[in-house]
């Protein structure tokens, strides 16, 4: 089996970690491959529901010089969980349930600062999206210090049908935007809360700030304009803690 840490590439052996349980975060696939094999590689795939993209070539070179056979298939270093399975498992337990939603942050060290404060606050679960949203890699699991190891994370095909699951199970969504008119500590986040987060350039999409039961603002007093993403998210997680200790 060829691989390093981050991926394994050539189709046999690709095949072996598919069928053995290996968590693959997602497949690079050269434009054109065809074959026995790699038919039957793309049965694997798609039986098990695993990402997989067509990309030139070059770009498959540019991960690995080695025989790569047109495949590349990346692994995660955790095994996702499933937020509908999470959600009445904390009601059941009798706990307050608190999850963060990531919306399509790019920056795996943001990703890995972000777990690292919501793991320290007894968040129950991180969200983030398939499409559009970085990697969850060693670098990620290392900025985290390790609490990519123990806060479960949940990667979903819509953002949207999975906020509209969380408000049907009774959880109030909270969405950080510089546009909303109420400030973060003007807000009850003693209920049960899904605190939504956006990218720094991007920020949340429209169709989720307009499902979000709540927007909140973090005020803003000095020259730079706002935030970085891990650290906006560290102030929010940490009212919600103070809301529920006090």
């Amino acid at each position: 089996m060829s691989q390093n840490n981050d991926f394994i590439f050539g189709i046999r052996a690709i095949l072996e970690a598919i069928r053995s349980g290996k968590e693959i975060d997602k497949v690079l696939v050269r434009k054109g491959l065809s074959g026995e094999l790699f038919q039957e590689l793309l049965t694997e795939m798609r039986e098990s529901k695993i990402l997989f993209q067509q990309v030139p070539n070059e770009k498959l070179d540019r991960v690995t010089r080695k025989n790569h056979q047109g495949v590349i298939a990346f692994i995660s270093p955790i095994t996702y969980q499933n937020i509908e399975e999470i959600v009445p498992a904390l009601y059941e337990k009798g706990k307050v349930p608190f999850i963060l939603v990531l919306d399509s942050l790019t920056d795996v060290r943001n990703i890995g600062a972000i777990a690292r404060t919501a793991e320290c606050a007894g968040v129950d679960a991180i969200i983030v999206p398939e499409k559009g949203s970085a990697q969850i890699n060693g670098d990620a699991i290392k900025t985290s210090a390790g609490a990519l190891h123990y806060i479960p994370v949940c990667r979903v095909k819509s953002l949207n049908s999975t906020v509209r699951f969380l408000k049907e199970s009774g959880i109030r969504t909270i969405a950080a935007t510089e546009k909303a008119s109420d400030t973060y500590f003007n807000v009850d986040m003693k209920e049960p809360l899904a605190l939504i987060m956006g990218a720094e350039d991007t920020g949340i999409s429209l169709e989720l700030l307009r499902s979000a039961d709540h927007l909140v603002r973090i005020p803003i007093s000095g020259h730079i304009e706002s935030l970085n993403v891990s650290a906006a998210a560290s102030v929010l997680i940490y009212e919600a803690v103070k809301q529920r200790l006090g």
